[in-house]
């Protein structure tokens, strides 16, 4: 039975380490460092020639994702904060030890200027857009809703929504046949937490988006899917405003234990592949076991 792994075992089941960061969240400051797949993810040629952009490429599930699509052969574009300068810049360099080209792409998406600024370049730097991963994020803890301004649910909405209309709006007229947008929500859209009640509102809304779009989208050929992570230990976690979830994340899941960033780049790999031509309008789930 050599070369069979238990899930429960491939990493730590916690506790975490107390440590509480700043939005956004970065690599160097999180305990334990996520594995994005850096040093176990092997390329099988499944992309070669692609050319993808992903937001929120440059940590967390984002990482993982950039460093597959590459192993896979494709050429891939990040977006990010300009905080975020130091993760991207190790994205890129992962990216570019595979022979690919890295585009980086600073800024912030709740500017609706700034996200046609992002297809722009990204196809003026690529020659091309025909993987579209939308999966940057913000969520906060919400003790209460007297607490939260309008302005931070702002922060949320453009985040997580505004900012994905606006991207494949600008998108929708450079895509070709054959192209494929990938949706990160969550578990979240169908479980949602009472801390993280506005978090949960997008990620239901952009289920909502995938559904919508891959019927808008198939006469074109361009198929439309989502993945929904369960808890996976990403900076976003420190950063989200816990205190003891951060300690015992994850750790109510079947598997008992969080994901990793690398235990999702499959799931990606295969929605951007000639595996999955026959599969649009689909939410794929990547949860420890936990149900949508």
């Amino acid at each position: 039975m050599s070369g069979i792994e238990d899930p429960t075992e491939l990493y730590p089941d916690g506790p975490f380490p107390e440590q509480h960061q700043t939005q956004p969240g970065l690599t160097d400051a999180t305990t334990p460092t996520p594995d994005h797949g850096e040093s176990t993810y092997v390329g099988h040629g499944l992309l070669v020639g692609r050319k993808a952009l992903i937001t929120g490429g440059d940590s967390g599930i984002g990482r993982a994702v950039a460093i597959a699509f590459a192993r896979e052969g494709a050429d891939v574009a990040i977006a990010f904060l300009p905080e975020e300068q130091e993760d991207a810049a190790e994205t890129a360099r992962l990216i570019e030890a595979e022979d690919r080209t890295a585009v980086l792409l600073p800024g912030d998406l709740r500017d609706e200027a700034w996200n046609t600024v992002v297809i722009e370049r990204t196809v003026d730097a690529l020659g091309g857009l025909d993987l579209l991963v939308l999966n940057a994020a913000y969520q906060a803890e919400r003790q209460n809703l007297a607490d939260v301004s309008t302005d931070e649910f702002d922060r949320v909405m453009k985040t997580n929504l505004y900012s994905q209309f606006w991207l494949t709006r600008t998108a929708e007229a450079v895509l070709p046949t054959g192209a494929s947008i990938i949706v990160t929500t969550s578990i979240q859209a169908f479980q949602p937490s009472p801390d993280l009640f506005d978090y949960a509102m997008t990620k239901a809304a952009q289920v909502a988006f995938v559904k919508a779009l891959a019927q808008k989208f198939g006469d074109r050929g361009i198929r439309v899917n989502g993945v929904a992570p369960g808890p996976i230990w990403t900076p976003l976690i420190p950063a989200t405003g816990w205190d003891d979830k951060v300690q015992h994340f994850g750790q109510d899941t079947p598997l008992g234990r969080a994901g990793q960033p690398a235990e999702l780049a499959g799931a990606y790999v295969y929605l951007a592949s000639a595996a999955a031509t026959y599969v649009t309008g689909a939410i794929l789930p990547v949860t420890g076991g936990k149900p949508l």
